[in-house]
Parts: structure tokens; sequence; C-alpha cells
């Protein structure tokens, strides 16, 4: 399923970001990279050396001369950008793209990414069904290409994995309150033995804030023995030293 989407670099002009998205791809099990007129061309050594290992994504990239031709095999276009584009186009959130995406499950889907320095143009954009807006502070939308890309593999990976990325319940058989407030009461009979309660009209009050610190704790029966045991030998005569 994660591999009916195609991502679509435009004329990308540092070798280092083909490489990066190459990674990315593969972070997240995606293989079809597809790039157009790379300004230093192709095979690229920047490209291979910040891939991290990605190879198998860059040797199977394929490179067009036209953004027309790299949008050919694919069913619908999603050409994603920081900014609000002046175009007459569907601009869409990125929440809004999973939803469209998630209904074309059986669809080819290509995602398209602009080059560095002044994103996709008009024309490229005319090819899309979509404009998505990436989300980011207005104070500075100038996003990295490879940043983009690594942000989108990711939503489209949680979408098709929510079980493999939804945090599992921890389980824990936590001990009784009886046992707790037990330790407690051990624990304030050693400290009024060290006179540890000063001065004596704050007594109370330092009780209760050792009371809310354990209290909102959740051990087990483990932790329990291991806290009483820590408690009971805080009070035990050391060895005199000959």
């Amino acid at each position: 399923m994660k591999n009916k989407y195609g991502f679509i670099l435009i004329k990308p002009q540092l070798g280092e970001n083909i490489g990066a998205s190459a990674r990315s791809l593969k972070n997240f099990g995606f293989k079809n990279l597809i790039i157009t007129n790379p300004k230093h061309g192709w095979p690229n050594i920047k490209a291979k050396a910040t891939s991290v290992g990605a190879f198998d994504i860059l040797n199977k990239t394929k490179v067009f001369d036209n953004t027309n031709s790299a949008i050919q095999n694919f069913d619908i276009i999603f050409s994603f950008s920081a900014r609000k584009r002046d175009i007459n186009k569907k601009h869409i959130s990125l929440n809004k793209f999973l939803n469209i995406a998630k209904k074309f499950k059986q669809k080819k889907i290509g995602l398209m990414f602009g080059p560095e320095a002044s994103g996709l143009s008009n024309l490229d954009l005319s090819y899309a069904n979509y404009v998505v807006q990436i989300p980011s502070s207005p104070k500075f939308k100038s996003m990295n290409l490879s940043h983009s890309v690594s942000l989108v593999c990711y939503e489209i990976f949680k979408l098709n994995n929510f079980k493999l990325t939804k945090q599992l319940l921890f389980n824990k058989n936590i001990g009784q309150k009886g046992k707790l407030s037990q330790i407690i009461k051990l624990l304030v009979t050693k400290l009024e033995q060290k006179n540890f309660f000063k001065p004596p009209e704050k007594r109370s009050s330092m009780i209760k804030n050792i009371n809310n610190l354990f209290y909102r704790m959740e051990p087990d029966d483990k932790e329990l023995r291991i806290l009483g045991s820590l408690i009971g030998s805080l009070s035990k005569n050391k060895k005199k030293l000959n």
C-alpha cells in the first residue's frame, strides 16, 4: 500500500537534499523517487553520501526532463507548499490531504515538491489536483526540501501503520494503598526520630507534602518492597570501625 506513492522532486538544486529525501523514503518504507532536471546532474556523489545507505532508492530513481513527463504514471497529484499560492487550485491542509489519500487506496498518488530556491512554479502547480499547505510558523515559512519530504513520509506512514505507531498501553499491577501507607508511616516515624520536622508547627504541612509525593506514585508490589527496604535500612546502626 505504501508504494503506490511516488515522491517527485522538481529541479532539485542540491544533491544533499536528494540523498536525504531518499533516506527518508527508506526510513518509512517508500521506494519510488522521481526527479526532474537535477541542477548538478545524475547520478550525484553528494546524494549518495547523504542517503546513508539508501542506495537502492537512488539506483531506482527515475529522471525526467520536465514535470509533465514525471507525472504521467500517476492518477492524482498533490503538490506541497509552505504558503498559499495565487493560483486557481484547491488549497488543502495536511490533514485533509491524508483524508483524501486514504480514500484513493487503489490509485497511484504523486507527491510533488519544488526546488529549494523558488518552490514549485505556477506551471508545475497546474499539473496538480491539490496544493497541500504544510503548516509552519507564519514568521518563517521557508522549509528545507528534504525536511518537507520527511514530514510527508512520516504522516503517510502513520496513516498506514496506525497499530504500529499508536502508543502501547503500559499495564502495571499497582500495589495496594494500604502497603504504601505502612511505608509512609515508617518513613514518618524514622524522620521523627531524626528530629526532621522543624519547626514543629510545620509538621502537618510537611507530612501532607510527603503524602502528595508518594501517593501520586503508582508503585507495584515489588517497588513497594524495595522502597520499604530502603527506608528501613536508613535507620540501621552503622558498625563501629576499629
